[in-house]
């Protein structure tokens, strides 16, 4: 079945990185875009972040353009969100996600099938 594990995620000071990491198994990588959502207490669950299958096209939500950047390996099975000059309203569980292959990316979560347990992020001031 398919597998999404997510790892890297920590506390840090505003201003700090971190980079998150999901390995995927169970399913052809290269056939999936991939996205990253993130939902903090009470809220609901946030587009972040989309990569399509090859890694050329990427999208951000707004509040992230310029500090995260997304990107995959498709040998390693793994997409990365690197996450830079962070705020504490970064603060959140962070879920990597697959829709169906060959679906194209998505900004709702419910455009995925397949989610990971989730990383939390947090980010003091």
């Amino acid at each position: 079945q398919v597998q999404l594990v997510e790892s890297g995620g920590g506390s840090v000071q505003a201003g700090g990185s971190l980079r998150l990491s999901c390995v995927a198994s169970g399913l052809t990588f290269s056939n999936y875009a991939m996205g990253w959502f993130r939902q903090a207490p009470g809220k609901e669950r946030d587009f972040v972040a989309g990569i399509m299958w090859s890694g050329d096209n990427t999208h951000y939500a707004d509040s992230v353009k310029g500090r995260f950047t997304i990107s995959r390996d498709n040998a390693k099975n793994t997409v990365y969100l690197q996450m830079n000059s962070l705020k504490p309203e970064d603060t959140a569980v962070y879920y990597c996600a697959a829709p169906s292959a060959y679906r194209a990316l998505m900004k709702v979560p419910g455009g995925y099938n397949y989610w990971g347990p989730g990383t939390q992020v947090t980010v003091s001031s």
